[in-house]
């Protein structure tokens, strides 16, 4: 028997998202932010609402980063969707995070989170909170490669949310194989 919850914005996995952006006067800002996911193939979607200063800097400078949240900076990660840059302006270096700019976008990365998204505006209704931004560039950092030159999750060792229970869990092991295990019912 299944148990009912009414109308949820639950899902699993929900990733952990890092957004990161330039402000007015150069300086890197980030919030995390856990509604969103891939949209097309160069498209990522994003659940902010207007009132983040981070959101404010997309606006401006029409850039974003996104970076996965892992294991190791699980702390800083969390830091920086707990408070608002409208009230801590420097949550950034409070967190403990350095920035590079990235190469593709105006807009900064995350020294101490080795896989980012590089992405420009396309769209964002202030009603709706949606956002949406072209992906430019995917980059990783290679201590989280593996012999074959691609990105390992078990190096990154990224995070998910749980909504029901308000924690995060590391993503585990290996289930199977995509677009292979399956062909056994064929």
């Amino acid at each position: 028997m299944r148990k009912n919850f009414g109308a949820k914005a639950w899902t699993y996995p929900q990733p952990v998202f890092i957004i990161a952006t330039y402000d007015e006067n150069g300086n890197p800002d980030a919030m995390n932010a856990a509604w969103g996911g891939i949209d097309y193939d160069d498209r990522i979607n994003l659940c902010l609402s207007a009132g983040h200063k981070t959101v404010a800097n997309i606006l401006a400078n029409n850039a974003f980063t996104v970076s996965m949240a892992d294991v190791e900076h699980l702390v800083a990660c969390d830091y920086v969707g707990c408070v608002s840059a409208n009230r801590v302006p420097d949550k950034f270096a409070r967190a403990g995070f350095h920035a590079t700019k990235s190469e593709f976008v105006n807009a900064p990365l995350i020294d101490e989170l080795p896989m980012a998204v590089e992405c420009t505006l396309i769209s964002y209704d202030p009603e709706t909170c949606h956002l949406v931004g072209k992906i430019i560039n995917v980059c990783a950092d290679e201590r989280i490669l593996d012999d074959a030159g691609k990105i390992d999750p078990a190096k990154l060792r990224p995070i998910t949310f749980d909504p029901v229970n308000n924690t995060y869990i590391a993503l585990g092991e290996t289930a199977g194989k995509a677009f292979h295990d399956g062909m056994a019912l064929k």
